[in-house]
């Protein structure tokens, strides 16, 4: 039985962390010369027996560790308040003055440790994915790239600013983004119409920019795709991911099978919406409203509220869990209600040394924040459940496992919605709204994979040509029976709403292998919940010490995302939803 988070030692309770080996006690990271020596010692240290490099391995990853969590509180500071010129430059002199100056080292030290003569004694099964990862940076590293991705950084940057100052005024009432897509969901259809045509015209604001940024961002990244060798950005990115497990020949059968499996089925649902609504003809504001008629659901009135009838729900589904988030709320990481500001989206960031990770999102009031809630709640437990692996690498699976955990803990705490849903018809109603996004996670995963991969494969095109492909790509998964009719100067610029474009690029394919598994996870769970949900955590707490088909077997499920097994898993959504 795992240990309560509370217990696993004393650190976990308060801002403290665990004592440190290596580094003093008192440093902190100020900047380049308070941090090189620790480097410059690493690299020169004498290793004379397979202990001593793993004792050199040891101390280098507390020194990743604490370098990796000053990152991260920039981070997370900056993004909390995008306006304060103070976070965005402390953000900014850790990118620009820090990373460009560690990455050379992080190369000899790369190179130090598959060239020692003891890595052989080494525990060749404790570090196989390990030395498996640093062989792959070695191979694709190039000192080039280090100013390349500096450039990145800032303009990624660039993007949080720009899409966390947009704001619409609805009713006299200035409101971000989120919020004003709460109103899709009103009955009332003029007033969706009113607040989706709003949230458009406020993008296409600053379309042309983001566009320009984003045509910077393709051209930065295609020649750190030459530097190293590669074709294109896509290739580069699949050996940077550390893709070992497929390829983007099987992206493509994956985008094959979802429009032959998927999109008929949201088809259906469409179809089901637009007579239950009663209308001619669907259009993009119809696509949120709960088709009973009834006002949109509300499950919390504050981001306060949110959070404790999360913990209610983590701790009657298993009592860790509750505790993972009680130890965040104790030690203030959490970040969750949207204002003027903040950047967009939602994440859970690890920190490596603390082990107790913080949460940031932009919760209103709707079902679609609770479901955020549970999701980053999932990553954040699966924090907790590798927090005591020795190596830093270890506590960061591939994305394929690690949106396993969240998309898992939508799914299996559903049973316990009733916190949030006291009335049973409003519980089913949020059950079914639920399964209908997890089958719409497919062609919109597809969509955007799909677009990626043709910009990179195509580095040069214009940004007409750019337009041309998101409409076509778009068309050929989603909203196949809605009418765009007036709106066609919309389409070709939704594409820019999606951040991982700009910040994180080919960080997405991954949401619908992990949609899949986390299906599987769920089916289990319905068959014998102690068991599936043991065997959840069983995989969580292997970190990345496993290949991703290994902890998809720990879990009890396959990593496969073929025509067949994505129709079986589909059709389980669907039987589910009819139940309800």
């Amino acid at each position: 039985m795992l240990t309560s988070p509370l217990e696993l030692s004393a650190d976990v309770t308060s801002p403290n962390r665990p004592p440190r080996h290596y580094l003093p006690e008192g440093f902190t990271v100020t900047d380049w010369a308070a941090i090189e020596p620790y480097f410059v010692e690493l690299r020169d240290r004498a290793v004379g027996s397979g202990a001593e490099l793993e004792r050199w391995l040891l101390d280098r990853s507390e020194l990743e560790s604490v370098l990796s969590e000053d990152l991260a509180w920039r981070y997370i500071r900056m993004t909390c308040d995008t306006q304060d010129q103070a976070r965005a430059e402390a953000f900014q002199y850790f990118v620009s003055e820090i990373e460009p100056q560690v990455a050379p080292y992080d190369h000899a030290l790369n190179e130090k440790l598959v060239a020692s003569p003891y890595a052989p004694e080494l525990d060749q099964d404790k570090y196989r994915i390990f030395l498996r990862s640093v062989r792959r940076a070695l191979e694709i590293y190039r000192a080039e790239n280090i100013p390349l991705k500096t450039d990145i950084s800032t303009k990624q940057q660039e993007y949080a600013a720009t899409a966390g100052a947009m704001t619409v005024t609805l009713d006299g009432e200035e409101m971000t983004l989120q919020r004003a897509a709460d109103r899709l969901k009103d009955t009332d259809r003029a007033k969706r119409e009113e607040a989706w045509r709003a949230i458009q015209d406020r993008r296409l604001q600053d379309a042309q920019k983001l566009d320009g940024l984003f045509t910077e961002l393709v051209g930065l990244r295609h020649q750190m795709a030459l530097n190293a060798d590669f074709p294109n950005f896509r290739d580069y990115m699949f050996a940077a991911l550390g893709r070992f497990d497929y390829t983007p020949e099987d992206c493509f059968a994956f985008h094959r099978a979802i429009r032959e499996t998927v999109v008929p089925l949201i088809d259906e649902l469409d179809l089901e919406r637009r007579q239950d609504l009663a209308l001619p003809e669907l259009r993009p504001w119809d696509l949120d409203v709960d088709t009973s008629g009834k006002a949109p659901l509300r499950p919390f009135g504050t981001g306060e509220e949110l959070l404790e009838k999360t913990i209610t729900v983590f701790q009657r589904l298993d009592s860790f869990l509750g505790d993972c988030l009680t130890t965040m709320r104790d030690m203030g990481h959490l970040d969750l209600e949207s204002r003027k500001g903040k950047a967009p989206g939602g994440y859970n960031y690890p920190l490596d040394e603390t082990g107790v990770p913080f949460i940031f999102m932009n919760a209103t009031s709707s079902l679609r924040d609770v479901i955020t809630m549970l999701h980053e709640g999932g990553h954040a437990v699966h924090s907790f459940l590798t927090r005591r692996l020795p190596m830093g690498a270890d506590k960061h699976p591939p994305s394929e496992v690690a949106e396993l955990a969240s998309m898992s803990m939508e799914l299996i705490s559903m049973d316990y919605w009733d916190v949030f849903f006291t009335d049973a018809d409003e519980l089913r109603r949020a059950k079914k709204t639920h399964l209908e996004s997890v089958l719409e996670t497919f062609p919109w995963v597809a969509t955007i994979d799909k677009f990626q991969h043709w910009v990179y494969e195509n580095p040069t095109h214009t940004s007409e040509q750019r337009q041309q492909r998101w409409t076509e790509v778009f068309d050929e998964f989603n909203q196949r029976t809605v009418s765009w009719q007036g709106l066609e100067g919309y389409k070709p610029w939704l594409w820019q709403k999606q951040l991982h474009l700009y910040e994180v690029p080919f960080y997405y394919i991954e949401y619908a292998m992990a949609q899949l598994g986390a299906i599987a996870v769920w089916r289990n769970f319905r068959q014998n919940p102690q068991a599936g949900l043991d065997a959840y955590k069983r995989a969580l707490a292997l970190g990345y010490t496993a290949t991703i088909g290994e902890i998809y077997e720990a879990a009890g499920i396959r990593f496969d995302f073929s025509t067949e097994y994505l129709r079986s898993l589909a059709d389980f959504v669907h039987s589910e939803m009819a139940r309800l």
